[in-house]
C-alpha cells in the first residue's frame, strides 16, 4: 500500500510542478484557499516538506513563535518563498520521490497534503486539478479520522457526506451531496471554496455558525 501511495504522492507533485510553470507573477501573488499563504507560499511548503526541519529545529521555531504551529508554519513557508520560482519548481520536481516526512507526520499526511495543496493553488486561479478518486477516497478517510486540525466529525456532526462520482459515504444525519474534490475541501476546512458546489438538505447546517466554529 505505501509504495501506491507514494507513486501517487511522487505523481501528484510531478504533475503540479508542470501547472507551475504556466503561471504568471501575478498569479504567485494570488491568495490560496490557505489564509495566511499565497500560492507562492503554498508552493514553498510543499517544495520545502521533504526536507522539512528536524524536530530540533522545530521545538526552537515553536519556542520562538511563542507555541503557535501555525504562526511557525506560515512563516518558514514564507522564508523559501523568497526563492526564485523556477528554484522553488525545481526542487518540487528534485524530491518529487522522496519519502522523508517531517516529525510526527506519516504517509497518509503527505498525500493529503499534496492533494489538498493543490486545490489550494488551482482553486483561485480559476484553474481545475483532478483528484485520482483512490487517492482521494484514502485522503478524505485520513481527514475525517484526525482530530486536530480539521475536527471534521465534530464539525460535521449531523449530517452525511455523500460523494457524487466516488463511492464514500461519511457521517450521519442530514445528506450533503458533491464531488468527493469538492467533499475533501469541506473536510479539511475550505469550507467557503466547498459550498458553492454542494447541494442537499443538510446545507443549511453547512451555512449555520455553530458548525462552522473551529
Amino acid at each position: 500500500m505505501d509504495d501506491a501511495l507514494w507513486s501517487t504522492v511522487e505523481a501528484e507533485r510531478l504533475d503540479l510542478a508542470e501547472t507551475l510553470t504556466e503561471l504568471t507573477p501575478e498569479q504567485w501573488t494570488t491568495q490560496s484557499l490557505c489564509s495566511e499563504w499565497s500560492v507562492r507560499d503554498v508552493t514553498a511548503h510543499l517544495a520545502m516538506t521533504p526536507t522539512a526541519p528536524t524536530l530540533g529545529q522545530i521545538m526552537v521555531g515553536l519556542i520562538r513563535s511563542r507555541g503557535d504551529i501555525w504562526a511557525f508554519g506560515r512563516d518558514i513557508a514564507r522564508a523559501y518563498a523568497r526563492f526564485p520560482t523556477e528554484e522553488i519548481i525545481a526542487e518540487l520536481r528534485r524530491t518529487a520521490a522522496s519519502r522523508h516526512l517531517p516529525p510526527l507526520t506519516s504517509p497518509d499526511n503527505a498525500l493529503l497534503d499534496v492533494l489538498v495543496h493543490g486545490q489550494d493553488i488551482v482553486r483561485p486561479l480559476g484553474m481545475t486539478r483532478a483528484i485520482p478518486t483512490s487517492a482521494g477516497l484514502a485522503a478524505l478517510h485520513h481527514a475525517w479520522s484526525m482530530g486536530w486540525p480539521f475536527h471534521a466529525r465534530r464539525r460535521l456532526r449531523g449530517i452525511r457526506l455523500t460523494a457524487t462520482d466516488a463511492d464514500l459515504i461519511v457521517g450521519s444525519g442530514a445528506p450533503v451531496e458533491g464531488r468527493l474534490g469538492d467533499l475533501l475541501l469541506l473536510v479539511t476546512g475550505r469550507t467557503e471554496a466547498a459550498l458553492p458546489h454542494l447541494s442537499g438538505p443538510g446545507m443549511s447546517l453547512l451555512n449555520s455558525p455553530p458548525l462552522l466554529r473551529k
